[in-house]
């Protein structure tokens, strides 16, 4: 009988907490009672407002409930980012604490990044994953932003979509690690959690590849740690067959060649077995060092600025393969359903871009499992819709929610005042919410990438990350006007921490820049770019409005970094010559960065992220100077 008595008192006592801790949806999603909802971003789902305003004081606590190690780490973070400085401990709570509370019974209700947040005498968060937790205490962080004060009230906070994200073409160029480690505290301020790479892993599989825009295995790793740090999926992808010249260059073999016989180093060969085998070993590769769940393979624009025709073994090889009646259609699809077979043997799902499923593959359907993100739309290119209601998984990726550098922005305002959602695709607007609708991203784009800095980039991506993450975690508009949704988001600012790095180490002025032996900053003869003891030969440093330095020589000429191999502006020519050219406020690539390493300051540019005469530890590309180092500024 005592036993199953206080099986009963258990549970009445989780049915009270569940009653507690997740009302009822009575009221419309953001509807109010006492008072106005809170300004955070992305919106509550709902707020039950009540009288009065909690207070986090000194004496404030982080109190731990049924947490993991996970929660653990993130709370001891949490803690140094509110202010003041706060105890993490576990046990009972008293007022005026900050309770993070770990129930995973709550899955059903609130699903693997949801939460429950009450503010009252102390705040609460409960959520069912050590993600939701996690979600909690960036609401928090935001609803103490202004003066440590917060209304009292209550909300259940459930994201409308699973895919929320961001994706950053790194192709051809290379874009720093601290850049996104700082779109990823943003992000992560954003409930997003879906951050895409296209990037190149210098790989030991095929050293012919090592060229520069690639990133190494170690900051492959960085970037995995960082993701993971902020509860963000990284998905990586090597773009096939198409745009594959930063892999092909120097593999004639597997290009694909014209009737005439003219080769495309953008285009792999798929109508040979080597194109699959080649291509598998890349990505086995990749996948190792990125850790990631699911591969993203691109297979876009394959035949951009050509066509089937002119490729007619293609077509030769379909016939070959599915019959008569093939097209180079089958074949395309073909070559994704292998891959598609080869990763998920491997437990990763794969993702493919829209534009190649032209429905002209009748002998070849794509697998049903492969996730399509639809980005454009034209001719017979399969609809949303289709797409849809073939089952498979589709992602609204569309060309509006682009950031091209200098070309093409995201329209923030013209989407917030047209109430986008991520059921408005490029060419089609669903009428409801299909469930296989996975959610929405912004992507970037360098296509001009001497155009515009990093930090010009970072700056014009911050409106359009935090319209994507209202889109998608689906609460009610916080502001009626696009000036309102603005002025809050500047007045939340970006994530704790974003701005730690120090942009501008030394003040404007003039100084000399020393080496041990080697004497030449360009590797070239003859070349009139030199530092040292020669008061000729300092260098004037001058603070630009975007974050970096220009280096203006005694001649009055400004050092740049333009030479080589250039591809969309940037330079891909590890070693290449550096110069000094008559200078412009329009030069992006006349802009350099100072970044402290040991012995002193290492000059990276801007825009080719290449570092000057810094030694390559784990094949780091460098303009090289014969393995010498900067030394220090005097």
């Amino acid at each position: 009988m005592a036993s199953r008595h206080s099986a009963a008192v258990a549970l009445a006592a989780v049915a009270a907490l569940c009653a507690a801790v997740l009302p009822v949806r009575s009221a419309a999603a953001g509807e109010t009672a006492g008072g106005a909802p809170p300004e955070v971003l992305p919106a509550l789902s709902e707020w039950h407002g009540e009288a009065g305003r909690f207070t986090l004081t000194g004496r404030a606590r982080i109190v731990l409930r049924g947490t993991d190690h996970r929660t653990d780490t993130d709370a001891g973070r949490f803690a140094g980012e509110l202010t003041g400085h706060h105890r993490v401990t576990h046990g009972a709570a008293r007022d005026g604490d900050v309770v993070l509370a770990r129930q995973p019974s709550l899955q059903d209700r609130l699903g693997k990044e949801g939460y429950r947040i009450s503010v009252g005498d102390r705040v609460t968060v409960t959520a069912a994953t050590s993600t939701g937790v996690f979600y909690g205490t960036r609401t928090v962080l935001q609803l103490l932003n202004d003066d440590s004060r917060a209304a009292r009230g209550s909300a259940t906070d459930i994201p409308a979509y699973r895919e929320r994200g961001v994706g950053v073409c790194a192709c051809y160029i290379h874009v720093s690690v601290p850049w996104f480690e700082r779109l990823m505290k943003d992000m992560a301020s954003q409930k997003l959690n879906q951050l895409w790479i296209e990037a190149k892993v210098r790989s030991d599989v095929d050293p012919e590849t090592a060229f520069w825009g690639y990133y190494t295995k170690t900051e492959v790793r960085q970037l995995a740690a960082l993701a993971a740090k902020y509860h963000i999926e990284l998905v990586p992808e090597i773009n096939s067959p198409g745009h594959m010249d930063p892999y092909l260059k120097n593999h004639p073999e597997l290009q694909l060649k014209d009737k005439n016989g003219v080769p495309s180093p953008t285009r792999l060969d798929i109508s040979g077995p080597a194109a699959l085998t080649y291509y598998t070993s890349l990505v086995d590769e990749a996948l190792k060092a990125w850790g990631a769940k699911q591969w993203h393979m691109g297979a876009d624009e394959y035949m951009i600025g050509s066509a089937y025709p002119d490729y007619p073994q293609l077509r030769a090889e379909a016939v070959k393969r599915f019959g008569a009646g093939a097209t180079p259609d089958d074949l395309f699809t073909d070559f994704i359903n292998r891959v598609n077979s080869h990763v998920k043997a491997a437990g990763h799902p794969l993702r493919i871009w829209n534009d190649g499923l032209t429905g002209k593959n009748s002998a070849v359907p794509l697998d049903r499992d492969v996730t399509v993100e639809h980005w454009t739309s034209g001719g017979t290119m399969e609809t949303p819709s289709q797409l849809i209601a073939e089952g498979r998984p589709v992602m609204n990726s569309a060309y509006s929610l682009y950031l091209v550098r200098g070309g093409y922005t995201t329209q923030t305002q013209r989407l917030y005042d047209s109430d986008w959602s991520p059921l408005e695709f490029e060419g089609q607007t669903l009428a409801s919410k299909p469930a296989n609708l996975t959610g929405a991203k912004i992507s970037l784009w360098p296509d001009s990438a001497a155009a515009e800095t990093e930090n010009e980039v970072e700056a014009k991506t911050f409106m359009p990350l935090r319209f994507i993450a209202q889109a998608t975690w689906g609460g009610p508009k916080p502001s009626p006007t696009y000036a309102g949704f603005e002025a809050l988001a500047k007045k939340i600012g970006h994530a704790p921490g974003w701005s730690d790095t120090d942009r501008t180490p030394v003040a404007d002025g003039t100084y000399k820049l020393t080496a041990e032996d080697h004497k030449t900053l360009a590797p070239a003869a003859g070349s009139d770019v030199v530092f040292g003891t020669d008061p000729s030969a300092a260098w004037t440093l001058k603070a630009t409005d975007d974050g970096y330095y220009t280096l203006t020589s005694a001649t009055g000429q400004c050092l740049e970094d333009n030479r080589g191999e250039l591809h969309t502006g940037a330079p891909l020519d590890v070693g290449s010559e550096l110069s000094v050219n008559t200078c412009s406020a329009d030069s992006r690539t006349q802009r350099w960065q100072l970044e402290r390493s040991a012995g002193g300051l290492l000059i990276r540019n801007a825009v080719s992220q290449l570092a000057v005469g810094e030694r390559a530890p784990d094949g780091a590309a460098v303009q090289s100077l014969r393995g010498q180092t900067f030394g220090t500024v005097s």
